[in-house]
């Protein structure tokens, strides 16, 4: 629950949160699965009854600089929580935002703990450390850049490229969006400092409510994209979110030498009498995956989400997603990746309560 500023040359905030959830099935044998983690799971494999979660950030505004320190939920390509479980992750350390200049947003920030989704306490993932910087800057209405860096303690080092350009056609629109990713492992981590490159690019074009995108997305090196999970799993600890490819939806493509192709589509139903709804459906193919099988694997999804806010009366801003994806992979891909299907349901009704 964020809070405004006091009034002066220098504003004071609070951001604070209180969370709770409570298990209602799930037992041994249901929970635990790589990737779920709903409810962690104690040392006979039994998950939790409940998880209860508080937090705060105080908040210091100088000009259109904020300072927070405290709890806190990054949103950075380099530094991402992951909300797409019942409770979302946090961290704990400092950061700094700054838009001094017109077009130019800049962040950088220091974090020593993460807690994870499943489980109480504001250390749960066990962070050793991550600093973060980098920002990003609109050249034009049309045309935009961002570059960032990570430094993950003893675990990697990883910077971020974005370039964003819209072409105008009449009454329609070109989009361009190049996102990309190097990666080096720490010795610590991996003793032999694996590296990875990883980009994706992506065209939509857009013509009253519909949108059509192609996009290609590869990886190289001598490991695949690794981010994300907790270092007391032996991960990464930088954010299970933190992965800005076109072509990441329930799997993310990024496996060893991986390369995908997609194909999508997005409707706006406002233009025909139903503010608020949306629907996407795309499909993603990727192959070339080195999982150490004796042959390259494959992979395939279909991803398909229905969205709905409501937009006035008591319950506005109230919204719905309905998300359903079908997901394979070959024999040879089995060590980077599972198939199966899922249906998620999402609601969110935000209150404002000051």
């Amino acid at each position: 629950m964020p809070w405004g500023f006091t009034q002066g040359t220098v504003g004071v905030g609070v951001d604070a949160f209180g969370m709770y959830a409570l298990r209602l099935d799930s037992g041994r044998g249901r929970s635990g699965a790589a990737g779920i983690d709903f409810f962690r799971q104690d040392s006979s494999g039994r998950p939790e009854r409940d998880v209860a979660k508080a937090g705060a950030a105080l908040k210091l505004r100088f000009s259109n600089t904020v300072i927070a320190h405290g709890d806190l939920r990054p949103t950075l390509p380099v530094l991402n929580h992951d909300n797409s479980r019942l409770l979302p992750e946090s961290f704990t350390g400092t950061m700094l935002s700054s838009n001094e200049i017109e077009g130019l947003q800049v962040h950088m920030g220091r974090f020593h703990a993460e807690s994870r989704k499943s489980d109480e306490g504001r250390d749960s993932g066990g962070l050793k450390g991550i600093d973060v910087i980098g920002g990003s800057y609109a050249f034009s209405p049309t045309l935009s850049a961002a570059l960032y860096a990570s430094d993950v303690e003893d675990v990697l080092k990883r910077q971020y490229l974005n370039l964003n350009y819209t072409l105008p056609l009449a009454s329609d629109a070109l989009n361009f969006d190049l996102n990309a990713y190097r990666t080096r492992q720490d010795k610590k981590f991996d003793p032999n400092e694996g590296r990875n490159k990883i980009w994706s690019l992506a065209a939509t074009y857009s013509t009253g409510p519909h949108a059509f995108t192609l996009a290609h997305q590869r990886s190289s090196g001598d490991v695949g994209y690794n981010y994300g999970f907790y270092q007391s799993e032996g991960w990464i600890g930088d954010g299970g979110s933190t992965i800005f490819l076109a072509n990441s939806y329930w799997s993310d493509f990024n496996a060893k030498d991986e390369h995908s192709w997609q194909l999508s589509y997005a409707v706006d139903f406002a233009e025909y009498g139903v503010p608020g709804l949306s629907y996407r459906i795309a499909y993603v193919r990727g192959d070339n995956i080195d999982a150490g099988a004796a042959n390259r694997g494959k992979e395939q999804e279909w991803f398909n989400q229905l969205s709905y806010t409501v937009q006035s009366g008591a319950a506005k801003d109230l919204s719905v997603r309905l998300r359903a994806s079908a997901l394979r992979v070959s024999e040879d891909a089995r060590a980077y990746n599972s198939e199966g299907n899922e249906v998620r349901v999402f609601i969110d009704y935000p209150l404002n309560l000051f």
